[in-house]
């Protein structure tokens, strides 16, 4: 099993010691984000999880900690961007405080575990294709020696986001400059020694030297692991996602990062209510059991491909 912490909610940065609890329990609780009362308790040992993926703007708060997940292979999806606080309202100086954690982790992990998301990216009249370059080249020259791998995304709309995207009067550039844009930023990567690629883009980049990207990527999942998994694609994402199948522990409403951009969140009012029933002990996150819930066991396993002997 691939574990996935978290696409719906920053737990590095806001939950880390409730995740560090679960671990030690060795079980976690998910309530179904599409059938409210329906539980499912899922096995965290490590003879089933065979990687942790992490997602966050901010992993400094279980740094520290690191050693106590010596028992599972995982790496992490670092989102870094030049956005400033009136798009990333809680996300702290980026060159001050968020270059130099990405730093200190990478020194801690190596650089193949930890890979620098710069997205989405999003065109307003404040963040312009010329600052985002010049934001990129930034952040890339300071990283450089720290990450081989820079995955970039164009914003999505939906219905979540939709009023947020129109107060900030974000727009769509032109294919033509969007691929001169894409074939600049390239440039830059490469400089660096980087390589770039695209998150559940519908474009092919690949004449602007980036190729589609599988966030939760079965070879680099192998090569952190040192074993042959199979899996297969993961069908609740979009058809633009090269993701193989993991289960997440996340739970909607309840990052704090405050990014005009998200999609996770659905009101500001739900995300202070669910940070309120926060409790670090609770196999929920952000939840009260109650009597009409419905806990069932989900059936976990490790992906290990079993090696056939040629004397079997």
């Amino acid at each position: 099993m691939i574990l996935s912490v978290s696409r719906r909610t920053d737990i590095p940065n806001y939950y880390s010691e409730w995740f560090y609890n679960r671990i030690k329990e060795g079980y976690v609780y998910v309530r179904n984000p599409m059938n409210m009362h329906q539980i499912s308790r899922i096995d965290l040992s490590p003879e089933v999880v065979d990687c942790i993926v992490f997602w966050t703007k901010n992993p400094e708060p279980m740094m520290e900690r690191l050693d106590e997940l010596s028992a599972y292979p995982f790496y992490f999806q670092f989102t870094l961007t030049g956005y400033g606080k009136d798009m990333e309202c809680n996300v702290p100086h980026k060159k001050e405080k968020m270059i130099p954690i990405f730093q200190r982790l990478s020194e801690k992990l190596g650089k193949k575990r930890v890979i620098w998301r710069y997205d989405p990216i999003i065109f307003t009249e404040i963040y312009r294709p010329e600052y985002h370059i010049k934001a990129f080249e930034q952040i890339s020259n300071a990283l450089k020696g720290y990450t081989d791998q820079c995955v970039i995304s164009f914003v999505d709309i939906y219905a979540k986001n939709k009023k947020n995207m129109k107060e900030l009067k974000a727009y769509e550039i032109e294919e033509a400059e969007l691929r001169d844009f894409c074939k600049k930023i390239n440039r830059i990567a490469q400089s660096n020694g980087m390589t770039v690629s695209s998150c559940a883009e519908r474009i092919d980049l690949a004449e602007c030297g980036i190729a589609h990207n599988c966030c939760i990527d079965k070879k680099l999942i192998e090569d952190v692991i040192g074993y042959k998994i199979k899996v297969g694609k993961d069908k609740n994402q979009r058809l633009e996602c090269g993701c193989v199948e993991s289960v997440e522990i996340g739970a909607y409403n309840t990052c704090k990062n405050g990014c005009r951009y998200c999609y996770a969140n659905y009101s500001q009012e739900s995300v202070i209510k669910n940070c309120d029933r926060y409790d670090v002990n609770s196999p929920l996150l952000c939840g009260i059991l109650t009597e009409e819930d419905k806990i069932s066991e989900r059936k976990t396993r490790t992906l290990k491909e079993e090696q056939i002997s040629l004397f079997d």
